[in-house]
């Protein structure tokens, strides 16, 4: 059906037969996965099942994300940024990770339930209020993020479950869950579509994996990171994703110190992207077994997914079914011990490890580009996006450099659905991405970031990024410099004044949204003086 026919037949039918027409919709998204650890953006990782999405659908090239998990995660699911939600700091109000959204700030599930949809969630939350709540039918929700073969803290429809023991891995429970949903949904709601929302914990840390998995990936990091990043270089420029691949910025290193856990990890732990050729021969050894165990992350990862895409087929709705995969910031250069500690004696990726990727991999995990998880540099915020919908993308195999962002999911979802925004919500800051299923080319707008005083605007091909609260803002030309190797904040400073002053006046917008009719309870306590 044309999309004007569509289009108006989802005006006038009444809400069971707008449904029927409509597309299931699944979100895979990853847990700091970098940029070019799938095969399709030009890695070595095996990733067969995303790649054969990528091969039937389309790959975005300059999608984004918040630099963070968790406003990551309520951009997606409300369509609006996370500060206009109080899901990212916000001066004067209880915000970020503890933030409470406006009442008007619905979840997309609660969008879609009168547009006739079941919503099902499987993995990490991470969002304020809990799944049902907010208006998903089933959730099978991992709340622990410190443990991938015994988690403590998680819960089924709301409901706590005791830690999980036995044959269990995250990234399987989580699949296992989506599994169950679509089965039961097959044979009790087959008139019904449906929104799958399957959030993994991989390859977040720790790092840890199935020992099979692992030894899949013997001996091919031995070379280090300095050979693996200019490899994918190579690849990404031949792939016509990224022409360029940024230089490693030596120094810098985690974005959070924890000194104790250099200790905990042992001497062969480095906290800077040395050369390689730099390291001592232990220490090679044990940064190399780190990168295995994190590939099989995202190999386990990439099956799960093969197996929920299975499934699709055998109810028959894989033609009808959008499916997105994306990453929900940049790899990681955090380096920490937490959960039940770290055994220097035990196997790389087993349950008595806790090992972080830290900034020597998670710069080629992130390449072409510079930095990692929280900057708001494109390593932070750009996300590889595969999009996969045979009845309504045509293209195949097909790269689009638009720029997008996780803000234009809802928009998308509520246009192909046929469901309303709640009536007294504010204008939501995205645009659909129906219009690049067909052909690149998206109206120009601004996308806006700010994370822990990491802030940047991009405005067409030009960014100006500031990395800190206190530091300078740089300026890019992204159409030339994709990698943002060369700042021309001093040969441009007009249009350095420019972003600048259009970053400012969205923060403006966005601090005044989320502090209008603030509960007395959701006040910041004022701080204490030294």
């Amino acid at each position: 059906m044309p999309r004007c026919l569509f289009a108006l037949a989802v005006a006038l039918a009444p809400c069971t037969a707008r449904a029927a027409d409509a597309p299931n919709v699944v979100i895979f998204l990853a847990d700091d996965m970098g940029y070019s650890d799938l095969g399709c953006y030009g890695g070595e990782i095996r990733t067969p099942n995303l790649d054969a999405l990528a091969k039937e659908g389309l790959r975005f090239t300059n999608f984004y994300n918040t630099a963070r998990c968790w406003p990551t995660r309520a951009s997606i699911l409300t369509g609006y940024y996370a500060q206009q939600v109080r899901r990212d700091a916000v001066p004067g109000a209880k915000s970020g990770n503890a933030g409470q959204r406006q009442p008007w700030a619905a979840l997309l599930p609660a969008m879609l339930r009168d547009a006739g949809y079941r919503s099902y969630h499987s993995g990490k939350w991470h969002v304020d209020g809990k799944p049902l709540q907010t208006g998903f039918d089933r959730s099978y929700s991992l709340e622990d993020h410190n443990r991938n073969f015994a988690p403590q803290n998680h819960t089924e429809d709301d409901k706590p479950l005791p830690p999980a023991k036995g044959d269990y891995y995250t990234s399987t429970a989580i699949a296992d869950h989506a599994l169950k949903c679509l089965k039961d949904h097959a044979t009790a709601h087959a008139a019904k579509p449906f929104f799958s929302y399957v959030a993994f914990t991989s390859p977040h840390f720790p790092l840890q994996a199935p020992a099979a998995d692992i030894a899949k990936y013997k001996g091919a990091y031995a070379a280090g990171w300095d050979a693996a990043r200019a490899a994918r270089g190579k690849r990404l420029a031949d792939l016509g994703i990224a022409p360029a691949l940024a230089p490693v910025e030596r120094d810098i290193g985690p974005p959070y110190a924890f000194p104790d856990a250099l200790k905990k990890l042992g001497p062969n732990e480095v906290n800077r992207p040395l050369e390689w050729k730099g390291l001592t021969a232990e220490q090679q050894t044990f940064q190399a077994a780190k990168m295995e165990v994190h590939a099989a992350m995202v190999t386990r990862m990439d099956a799960e997914i093969g197996r929920v895409v299975a499934q699709l087929k055998a109810m028959k709705q894989f033609d009808n079914t959008l499916i997105f995969f994306l990453s929900d910031n940049g790899a990681s250069a955090e380096m920490m011990v937490r959960g039940d500690g770290h055994d220097q004696e035990a196997a790389p990726g087993s349950a008595a490890t806790f090992l972080c990727l830290g900034p020597g991999w998670s710069s080629v995990s992130n390449a072409p580009f510079r930095r990692h998880k929280t900057w708001n540099h494109e390593g932070g915020i750009c996300t590889p996006l595969v999009a996969h919908w045979p009845k309504g993308i045509s293209a195949k195999g097909e790269l689009r450099h638009s720029p997008g962002h996780l803000i234009d999911f809802v928009p998308t979802v509520l246009e192909l659905s046929g469901a309303k925004a709640p009536a007294d919500a504010p204008p939501k800051p995205g645009q659909s991405l129906v219009p690049l299923f067909a052909k690149d080319g998206a109206p120009a707008r601004d996308l806006w970031w700010q994370h822990e005083g990491n802030r940047a605007l991009r405005r067409g091909n030009w960014k100006a990024v500031a990395a800190g609260r206190d530091a300078e803002w740089e300026l890019y030309d992204l159409g030339t410099d994709r990698a943002e190797s060369k700042n021309v904040a001093k040969e441009r400073p007009e249009k350095l004044k420019e972003l600048v002053e259009g970053w400012t006046k969205q923060r403006d917008a966005h601090v005044a949204l989320a502090l209008k009719d603030l509960p007395p309870d959701q006040k910041a306590e004022p701080k204490k003086k030294k």
